[in-house]
Order: C-alpha cells, then structure tokens, then sequence
C-alpha cells in the first residue's frame, strides 16, 4: 500500500533485518500446512472458550450472541531496540497520567496554571466528586494501563509511533496476548527455538504483585479478588483467566458485602476481609449506596469502605477522567508540566472541537479528518472521513455544530500494515499495539503487548467488537 509503513517489507519489497528469520521459515512451509494450523487454534479457541460477547448482536433466537476473536498466525516482531524507548515512553506517559489524576482530586495545579481547562476536568462525565482529597496508596490510580500505539510512515520511508490512545480505567485484552503466545508456542514450537522471543507468561506474577504492592499500609498479607459484572459481560472470560492465573478468587457484586467500613467476602468458611479488588466493573455501578442505586453489580458500602482507607480499588475510581479523548490532547503538556521532561512517545496531532479554531477547520474538512466522540469507545461513535458516504459526513457535520465539545478529530493516518492471513491468502493488513503497563511501587510491563488487526480490506479499525482479529507481538531480544 502506497504511503503505509509495511512492519515486515520495507523499499522494494525487502523484508526488514527483524524479520528475515521468521521470512525465511515461512517460506518453507506449504500452504495446507498452515491452514490446517489455523483450522487447529480456532478449535482450540473454541474449546477452551475463549470468546467475545458482541453487544447488540442477535443470534437468530434473539439472544446475544459470542463469537471467536480471529487469531492470527503471522505475528507482528518488534527489535530490542524500538521496544526499550516505547517502553521508555509509555513508563514516562503513565506515571504522568498518575499525577495528573492525583492532582485534580488535591490541589488541582495544572488547572490553576491554566494548563488543562478545568471545565475540561470538573464538568467531565469521568470527574467524581465523590474523589476530591482522597487519599489512595502511593498516590497512584491506575495501577493497570492499557496504551494504544500505532505507527504511520514518514516521507522518507521510516516509521514513527504515536499514541492514538489511553485506556486507564478498566483495559481489556491482556489475556488474548497470553493465549496468542500459548498458542504459538503450541502450534510452532520450532519458531521459539530459533528466535529469541522475549516471554509475556509471567504477566499475571507481575499483575498480582502490583496489585499486593498496592495494599493498605496496615496489611501485612493483602487478599485480593477480580471484581466481575458475571459472566455476560463481554471480557467475562478474561475476568475469569487472570483470576485463575493469579490464584485468587473471582467474586461478583453479591459475593461482597460491607461491616464497619471494612470490605468482607462470603467463603464456605466464614466471612473473609478482602484488602484489593481488581475491579472490572465501571464507576456507576460499583455501589449502589454512592452512585446508581438500581446496580446489582457493585456492593453496598465500598466507596465508604475504600474512602477510609480499608480498601483498595485497581483502577481507582475517578480514574476515568484522565483517559477521556477530550484530556487526551493535553497528555505531552503534562508530561513537562509534572516531570520536567520532553515527551518521549508523540500524541496523534488532535482538533479540540471546542475551540472555535478547531471546528472551523474540521468542518472544512471532514471527508479526511477521523471524529471521534470524547466518550466513545470500542470503534463506536466515530467517523472515518475518507471511508464515509456524503451522508454519513453531512449528518456528523449537524452533530458536529450542535455541540462540539463532544468531539475531536485527528487527520487520518495510515496505519502500519502486517502481513495477516485471510480468505485469500497472506495480505497486508492495519494494525496498532496494546502493550499493558502495570504502576504499584515500580512501574513495569512485561514485553510486547496485544497486537489488534482489521480483517477487512483497507479497514482502519481494530477493535474487537467492530471484526477486528490479534496476532501475537513477539519483541526480539537483542
């Protein structure tokens, strides 16, 4: 594809130094071989249940339906050296994040310095007042980050990565990266004796010691437990694979209850006191006392509970307002504003809908702009200029002029390709990069991350619930 940075090929179709192993493997195998391989993961896939539940999606009965995240058999590789300054920016860009929402629930500096707007902050629909001069362990409040990355090319034919996104309140994903691996390493047991392939296996030991790490000062042996909404949440399966793989108990809502502002979990034994909870439950639900009270999700009494102290959230709640697209523009100003630092890792260049400026400029140019709602997730709420009707873009403009502050826009990039198996063979595809970043007393993050594919021909969009596919993301040790 012309004016896209191809992560294996680069001028004139030669394949990239990273890759020439794996290129020269691949060569070798015949056709049926890995068809019968994919044909192998999807069964096993299938079997262990590793599904997606689609919101809104019926089956022909009515009901909702689940469905396989296509696997992929060709990984995205990564050199030593490119993943040692992402990892450089992603540990600078999230400890940012952390004191950004530490701030604006103290002393609130960077609004008062006129930095970030703060009816940008105050009035966002993630702010929770409930928050204001809380004091939570070592003042960090998304312990598990999840960092959207993608790569465009550049005049001269290399690659720069940009952060198209921040997912700080509750990222999903990180088990499709541990089973991809299992499965690679399953299906292709002599690509990881000839590569030297940095291991993802040991992310839920790290996962559980941040969560540990995180405890009230008090508590010498913490219990910690997956929060989850059941089991017809969407990542219901992922809930339930990293509490099996840290070796701790998955409970729901009703399995919690609350005694003298302390959080107890129901056991055959007896009560139990529970000190963290890995949350995958958002905000409103999470007690009814505090915040919606027809929630049957959360528990009576948590916020209570975890405003004295006795509890731990991961991620905090409130958290959610640093991850907000309208925030997002703001992240390379906080960077210098709370560390002193130039930003290691660029944003996407980003239209402020709000400011007059802006949306001028974006009206003028929708058809190649992406306009993104500041509260919208998963693919959804969004236009891609270039692949959009007249009407598509006439009706984003109405919206658009109706209330701005909704939305930003960014110029339409060209993401990196990878070449994916599909119907008609090996073709090159977009992708982006999730890597997890997990903050307690240190911040670490196991190598690589969760690589996102778009199946559909010229698609730019990933994500899961819109037909995207996975690959695992190996990182070359050097």
């Amino acid at each position: 594809m012309a004016g896209v940075f191809d992560e294996m090929r680069g001028e004139g179709g030669t394949v990239r130094e990273h890759y020439r192993g794996y290129d020269r493997w691949l060569a070798e195998q015949p056709p049926q071989v890995m068809l019968s391989r994919r044909e192998e993961a999807e069964v096993i896939f299938r079997r262990v249940g590793i599904t997606f539940a689609v919101y809104g999606a019926k089956d022909e009965d009515g009901k909702g339906t689940e469905r396989l995240i296509p696997f992929d058999l060709i990984p995205r590789v990564i050199p030593a050296h490119e993943w040692r300054e992402m990892e450089r920016g992603l540990r600078q860009r999230v400890t940012a994040l952390n004191r950004f929402v530490h701030d604006v629930y103290h002393g609130q500096e960077i609004l008062r310095a006129g930095i970030v707007p703060s009816d940008q902050v105050i009035g966002n629909a993630q702010f929770r007042n409930e928050m204001l001069n809380v004091d939570v362990p070592g003042g960090i409040y998304s312990h598990i980050a999840g960092i959207d990355i993608v790569r465009a090319a550049n005049p001269d034919g290399s690659g720069s990565y940009y952060v198209l996104e921040d997912n700080l309140r509750v990222p999903s994903g990180v088990s499709y990266m541990l089973e991809n691996r299992k499965m690679m390493m399953r299906l292709f047991p002599e690509l990881f004796s000839r590569h030297r392939v940095a291991p993802v296996a040991h992310y839920p030991d790290l996962l559980l010691e941040t969560l540990r790490s995180v405890a009230p000062a008090a508590v010498n042996d913490p219990t910690v437990v997956v929060l989850t909404p059941g089991m017809y949440n969407s990542a219901y399966f992922e809930h339930a694979f990293l509490a099996q793989q840290m070796g701790i108990e998955l409970v729901e809502g009703q399995d919690l209850f609350v005694k003298d502002n302390f959080v107890y979990m129901r056991t055959t034994q007896g009560p139990k006191r529970v000190d963290v909870i890995y949350r995958r439950v958002d905000d409103d639900f999470l007690d009814p006392l505090a915040f919606r009270a027809d929630s049957t999700l959360g528990c009576a009494g948590l916020l209570a509970a975890y405003r004295a102290g006795n509890v731990t959230l991961s991620n905090a709640i409130g958290t959610g307002v640093a991850d907000d697209k309208s925030i997002y523009p703001y992240v390379p100003k906080m960077i210098e504003f709370y560390l002193g630092e130039k930003p290691i890792l660029a944003n996407v260049p980003t239209h402020v809908c709000r400011e007059p400026e802006a949306l001028a400029y974006v009206l003028d140019h929708l058809g190649e702009l992406v306009v993104k709602e500041v509260h919208g997730a998963g693919g959804y709420g969004m236009l891609v200029g270039p692949a959009s009707t007249k009407a598509e873009i006439e009706d984003f403009r109405v919206a658009l002029k109706a209330d701005p502050s909704r939305y930003i826009a960014q110029p339409t990039l060209a993401l990196s390709t990878c070449p994916t198996y599909v119907e008609s063979g090996i073709a090159p595809r977009h992708i982006d990069l999730r890597p997890f970043v997990l903050s307690g007393k240190t911040v670490q993050m196991v190598p690589g991350g969760l690589t996102r594919v778009a199946l559909k021909e010229g698609s730019l969009v990933v994500n899961s619930s819109q037909g995207g596919g996975t690959k695992d993301t190996w990182i070359l040790e050097a």
